[in-house]
């Protein structure tokens, strides 16, 4: 890690404000759509590299785990394959060497595609949902603050 001793300790990979998290979200949310290993390891790479908040950007990469992943990338293949007007194959989804070399060679095209497409919603869906959470939280903390202060004010 010497290398990266310097960017590591920027602030904005590690603090807690809306305009470091909500993209880091996003981001993690789109590397979790992409049919690749190393989702958790990647997205740290692009937070640091993007100056986004790391362990926010590894830990929505998640999303995407052994019980979501088939639904995630057979409806990214399905995706994919009406897109490009190709006809669907039946497949199924494990984590091996033979199903690397075996399907995965003939599906990737409509998959990468429906991957991608479906990250880039997701990643939008979770910025645009996110963001406006955060403005709600802090509206309500400030107007609680007014509040107590009024309060204060008028004993």
């Amino acid at each position: 890690m010497k290398p990266f001793r310097n960017m590591l300790q920027d602030h904005r990979l590690w603090g807690v404000r809306r305009r470091w998290v909500v993209p880091a979200f996003s981001l993690g949310l789109f590397i979790a759509f992409m049919p690749f290993p190393g989702h958790t390891f990647i997205g740290a790479l692009a937070a640091l590299a993007l100056r986004v908040n790391i362990p926010v950007a590894a830990v929505s990469t998640l999303v995407s785990n052994p019980a979501t992943m088939f639904p995630m990338y057979y409806f990214a293949y399905r995706l994919g394959s009406s897109i490009l007007g190709w006809e669907l194959q039946p497949f199924g989804f494990e984590m091996s060497i033979d199903w690397v070399t075996h399907t995965f060679v003939n599906i990737w095209q409509p998959m990468l595609l429906g991957s991608v497409l479906l990250g880039g919603a997701a990643a939008v869906v979770g910025y645009v949902t996110l963001d406006i959470f955060w403005r709600l939280s802090l509206a309500d903390y400030k107007q609680r603050k007014r509040d107590q202060r009024n309060d204060k004010d008028s004993v």
